[in-house]
């Protein structure tokens, strides 16, 4: 197959600023959102935080198909493409015109590496997210398989989850070992995402404080033109209103 030539993206136009990171299960890169978080608000910045397969439109079903293992490639990748359409509509794009950051911890680069490997075609995803906005940073936290393994198992979970051990693709029996497979195949799929649009990649084996340094330096760095626009916080919340579905009398 012929590679096609990655889709076209462009600075979103809104004066707040959009932050992404991305990485493997036991990455970390969700502790070092939160860090990250902390702080900008210990900053005085007005943040708002969103995370993948979080929307109530399709939470429910999505939790009922992975009960039922009923979801094919196809069905996981429409679900999450429904998520993410609905927060970028309510959750992302009313803070950015507010002048606020967003956190998101995951963005459609997930669809980009997780889906593929699931067996969609790469130039089905990316058309199908071809919505999205282009975040101002992207970062990739790298980390080995192994480091992964070791981190989810020896954390108060320690164990891995059904559909994050690509167990639903009859890779090995062995939980663990599927996780290595797939995670791996995941991996793979991100060098590319990281080539293709540039995110930024972060050594997911250093310590948390020296990552959280650099991670916020580079943020610093790219905030130091912005100016975020002020008493436009309240619109938000209206906006979302807008869209709640009517209760019945």
């Amino acid at each position: 197959m012929s590679e096609q030539p990655p889709l076209a993206r462009h600075p979103h136009p809104y004066p707040g600023k959009l932050i992404t990171v991305e990485g493997i299960d036991g990455s970390g890169k969700s502790t070092q959102l939160q860090l990250l978080h902390k702080w900008l608000e210990s900053k005085g910045h007005r943040v708002f935080f969103t995370e993948w397969n979080s929307s109530e439109l399709v939470k429910e079903t999505t939790k009922r198909g992975k009960k039922n293992k009923s979801l094919t490639p196809t069905t996981f990748s429409l679900l999450h493409a429904t998520d993410f359409a609905s927060r970028q509509y309510h959750e992302i794009l009313p803070p950015l015109k507010a002048g606020m950051i967003v956190l998101a911890d995951r963005y459609m680069y997930t669809a980009f590496a997780r889906d593929v490997v699931r067996g969609v075609s790469p130039e089905w995803i990316r058309k199908l997210y071809s919505f999205a906005i282009t975040p101002d940073m992207a970062f990739y936290f790298k980390v080995p398989i192994e480091t992964a393994i070791s981190r989810l198992l020896g954390g108060t979970r320690g164990q891995f989850k059904f559909y994050e051990a690509g167990m639903d693709m009859n890779l090995n029996p062995d939980m663990t070992e599927s996780f290595r497979i797939f995670q791996s195949r995941i991996l793979a799929q991100y060098e590319k995402v990281v080539d293709e649009f540039h995110l930024i990649t972060m050594d997911a084996t250093k310590d948390i404080e020296a990552q959280q340094n650099e991670m916020r330096r580079l943020v610093e760095e790219a905030l130091k033109d912005y100016k975020p626009r002020r008493g436009t916080h309240g619109r938000r919340t209206v906006f979302w209103r807008r869209f709640d579905e009517p209760k019945p009398e």
